[in-house]
């Protein structure tokens, strides 16, 4: 399996908390592989519409078929296949799949946390396909997601970055933050 020395990072939080924000704000340092892309690329091989029902229906299959850390599994591939050296996993959504990257690296874990209100305000500009419409459909979400087991990763994060203020705060600290765990690992071209 991977034997190179890389530095693989994952961002972990609610639906519409900012991850994806805060890793644009890095993404030209490393790689960005999103966990819920594989779970769109999926349906789009199936030739399922993407809805937020859809792609629930398609994680919990994949997890329920293949194991709690399958997404976490593809995305290793992929790495593998890779010739990179620094990795942002966007969107972990279980324990199970930070166990599978820690096997093979440190893999340092960035919580983004956002109240409710914000993210829904978020989720409302980015208009994605699989968007909740309403905030009971982003509290169904967000349960579906705290299921597969996102409240202990977010709890156990190594860092945590408060999304409550502006989208130059969240950049500002996701690269401050980062920096400093790639400075740690011995890379010190940022």
């Amino acid at each position: 399996m991977p034997t190179r020395n890389l530095i693989v990072l994952g961002f972990c939080g609610l639906p519409g908390s900012g991850k994806s924000t805060a890793i644009k704000a890095i993404d030209d340092w490393g790689v960005v592989l999103n966990m819920g892309d594989i779970v769109r690329e999926e349906a789009k091989k199936k030739n399922i519409s993407e809805t937020d029902e859809n792609l629930g229906k398609i994680a919990q299959n994949l997890r329920k078929v293949e194991g709690k850390g399958v997404l976490a599994k593809i995305c290793i591939e992929k790495i593998r296949k890779s010739n990179n050296s620094i990795f942002f996993i966007d969107g972990l959504r279980s324990w199970e799949e930070v166990k599978i990257f820690r096997k093979y690296w440190k893999f340092p874990i960035i919580a983004i946390k956002t109240n409710l209100e914000k993210r829904f305000k978020i989720i409302k500009k980015r208009d994605r396909k699989d968007d909740p419409d309403t905030i009971k459909e982003l509290r169904k979400r967000e349960n579906r997601e705290l299921n597969f087991g996102l409240d202990k990763v977010i709890k156990n994060a190594d860092y945590e970055i408060l999304n409550n203020s502006t989208k130059m705060a969240l950049r500002k600290s996701t690269r401050e933050i980062v920096k400093k765990i790639i400075n740690e690992n011995g890379v010190n071209s940022l």
